[in-house]
């Protein structure tokens, strides 16, 4: 085993630990319970984006539209509770609509018509911007009546009491729990290679230690925010669909090789399809949260989040070619890219600088996945 074997695995959790340092020594606030509960909440929302674009990405495919469509699906759910007096749930539901209508229509113009994802979702990504901009008359609607909190606004505004955080890490890591052995079981009955017991067994207790941690910062502050639960159950559904489902498999092969796919009778035109789809589904909680979040709907909200999506996806080691990616990986990738825009955000950086940290983090990503495909 060579050096190169040992430290791509850490090279993540190396880089975050860099950052983490670095943002920390400049400005030790970075590390209150205050700002890394915000925190969480910024990465709740990019990585909910990145999880849905993680599904795109693994079968070969991109969208560039959701950016935009993050600002039009809230601007739509905004418009309709607080210009037009509609429950904000309902308000919430259109939305989801829209989004799930809009993206099916990018996934069957991609299969049916043979139209580049790249292309399509690029003429997505100035439409969705216009009709944003039209439906909130270019102006901004709020997502709060004066001092009272809405369904909508508790969406980044709402933290769960104590208990119920350490209650809900306690049910997530006995999850996680079932699914890694379930998955060590199903690979042993196929007689696949596994890691040691040990190995798999420290690998859970430094998750269950992670979360009970992470609850016991929140809880300093105000609890868990509801936007990190709402990330929970998106990725545990995202990875339960990749790891445990034909689904998954048939996204992971489709990137592989499509045209041996195709031969070997899977349905990789309804697959995608079904891909775009959940990924109108991402989009739409995105916005809820995003809109919610920036406490209106204003011309900039989901402005450049396409790319933050695409990065934290490539840092997270899924291949832009397709058929390789993890949700872990994601989410580790989402962390990075949200910490260093907190911390830049906390250092009052301008935002020039920060436009070229974003793309530079792009780049750099685009280029480990370049050097890690050639290895």
């Amino acid at each position: 085993m060579n050096a190169r074997t040992v430290l791509k695995p850490l090279a993540m959790p190396l880089a975050l630990l860099a950052i983490v340092a670095f943002f920390a020594v400049k400005e030790p606030a970075f590390i209150g319970a205050r700002n890394l509960t915000q925190l969480l909440i910024e990465f709740s929302i990019v990585a909910t984006l990145a999880l849905g674009m993680f599904m795109i990405i693994l079968t070969g495919n991109i969208d560039l539209s959701v950016g935009s469509g993050v600002g039009l699906v809230g601007g739509v759910a905004a418009v309709l509770a607080f210009n037009h007096d509609w429950a904000a749930a309902p308000a919430m539901l259109a939305g989801l609509t829209v989004a799930v209508l809009l993206w099916f229509l990018i996934g069957v113009l991609i299969v049916k018509q043979k139209m580049p994802s790249f292309i399509i979702t690029l003429g997505g990504l100035l439409i969705f911007k216009g009709l944003f901009w039209l439906v909130i008359n270019n102006s901004t609607v709020p997502v709060s009546r004066g001092d009272t909190d809405t369904l909508f606004s508790l969406l980044t505004t709402y933290y769960l009491p104590a208990s119920v955080g350490l209650a809900i890490a306690g049910a997530l890591a006995i999850a996680l729990g079932w699914l890694q052995w379930r998955g060590r079981s199903a690979r042993l009955a196929h007689q696949l290679a596994v890691p040691p017991p040990s190995l798999a067994l420290a690998k859970w207790l430094a998750t269950t230690a992670g979360l009970v941690a992470l609850v016991l910062v929140c809880n300093k502050f105000r609890g868990v925010p509801l936007t990190l639960l709402i990330l929970g159950a998106t990725a545990f559904t995202v990875f339960f669909l990749t790891k445990h489902t034909p689904f998954g498999r048939y996204l992971y092969a489709i990137g592989g090789n499509e045209e041996a796919a195709h031969l070997s009778g899977i349905a990789v035109d309804r697959i995608i399809i079904w891909a775009y789809v959940l990924m109108g589904v991402a989009v739409a909680l995105t916005g809820f949260m995003m809109t919610a979040y920036s406490g209106a709907s204003t011309t900039t909200v989901g402005d450049l989040m396409e790319l933050d999506a695409i990065a934290a996806c490539v840092i997270g080691g899924t291949a832009l070619k397709g058929g390789r990616g993890t949700v872990w990986g994601v989410l580790f990738g989402a962390l990075i890219m949200t910490a260093l825009l907190n911390g830049m955000t906390l250092l009052a950086v301008s935002p020039e600088l920060k436009f070229i940290a974003r793309g530079g983090v792009l780049a750099l990503a685009v280029w480990m996945d370049v050097r890690f495909s050639r290895a």
